[in-house]
């Protein structure tokens, strides 16, 4: 990624012009850095974000200016199939907004030297200000740190969204969840909450395991170092009823689907390649009766679940300070992502105007 002065327009009809506080360093923007998800080109990258609503476009009662609100990489539009049947998650005007590379209407606020470049997810916080649309965010308390807002719109709300929506039957039951990276981390953060038991964390990196017994996780193993199975039938004599893929590689699903038990169920949560496959054995999926299901985005309703999660971090219930790994400046943010590729613990924020 390049530093550049940007020119951005001013918020159309339904739109607003945010001053971001803090982004969070997610994995998928690096998914569209190496190619294995795509995006329209040139484009201003970052989808989690927070920041203070400095203008509205026309017909925007919903937020005012003075609002501090999260951005949301899945629109709310609360008129199509899922929007109005609960699963906000899957709204159909998410689709347009990736494949343009634009807002809403299709179309961008961003510019450079004259040429229009492509909004990231309708979002674009890597940046000082951004413009989005008004269904593209959530209003939540003054008061609520920036960083902890920021992880809070995709890591957190993935993650632990997963856990309280899609495994909420998981209480009382082990757990497995592959991956400690922002989005397993807020998954074990969310299944201690619920009381599943054992929690058990996988990596191949101790610093990230040693995080997510400090989140919750009653168990790790290093699969570097260790067999899963074997270190699976020492913590518990009986088989896993669930597991979550926070990976989204082959082989960690196919992992997550061979290890859970007569009547488990698999959920999906990280995204891989584009195109990726994983072959499923049919017999063991019928005559165990498996389960495999996606949950995108935590399968939330952004608008009541976020700030329930932001009042449960108020409460004490939810340790989201501890998620946080380091800050950057926006200037440093390739350092960022070269921390991420090596495995940085914790969820990394990038501070537009400089560390806090």
């Amino acid at each position: 990624m390049t530093i550049e002065d940007v020119d951005l327009d001013d918020p159309g009809p339904g739109e607003v012009a945010i001053r971001v506080l803090a982004a969070g360093v997610c994995h998928s923007d690096l998914h569209y850095m190496n190619g294995d998800l795509t995006a329209r080109l040139p484009a201003v990258l970052g989808h989690e974000g927070a920041g203070i609503v400095e203008r509205v476009g026309e017909g925007v009662t919903r937020v005012r200016p003075g609002d501090t609100v999260i951005t949301l990489w899945r629109p709310r539009c609360g008129d199509c199939r899922f929007c109005t049947t609960g699963r906000p998650a899957l709204c159909a005007l998410g689709r347009v907004q990736a494949a343009s590379g634009g807002l809403l209407d299709g179309t961008s606020r961003l510019n450079l030297n004259g040429e229009k470049l492509h909004h990231l997810m309708g979002v674009s916080c890597f940046a000082e200000r951004c413009v989005v649309s008004d269904r593209s965010v959530v209003v939540i308390d003054p008061a609520t740190p920036p960083e902890i807002a920021a992880i809070t719109g995709c890591a957190v709300v993935t993650g632990a969204g997963a856990a309280l929506n899609t495994m909420k039957d998981a209480a009382g039951e082990g757990v497995v969840v592959i991956g400690a990276g922002g989005v397993g981390l807020s998954a074990v953060m969310g299944l201690r909450l619920i009381g599943a038991d054992p929690i058990v964390a996988v990596d191949t990196v101790d610093t990230k395991l040693d995080k997510a017994l400090e989140l919750g996780a009653t168990h790790t193993v290093n699969v570097r170092t260790h067999d899963l199975a074997e270190e699976l039938a020492k913590i518990s004599p009986k088989p896993m009823t669930w597991s979550m893929d926070a990976v989204g590689a082959p082989q960690t699903l196919a992992q997550a689907i061979e290890l859970v038990g007569t009547g488990g169920t698999v959920v999906a949560v990280g995204l891989g390649k584009a195109g990726a496959t994983v072959p499923v054995p049919i017999n063991p999926l019928v005559q165990q009766e498996k389960r495999l299901i996606g949950s995108l985005y935590g399968s939330a309703n952004m608008p009541v679940d976020i700030p329930k999660l932001l009042d449960l971090f108020k409460a004490g219930r939810l340790p989201l300070e501890k998620l946080l790994g380091d800050q950057y400046e926006l200037s440093a943010i390739n350092e960022a992502y070269a921390a991420l590729s090596q495995d940085a613990a914790g969820r990394a924020v990038i501070i537009p105007s400089g560390k806090r």
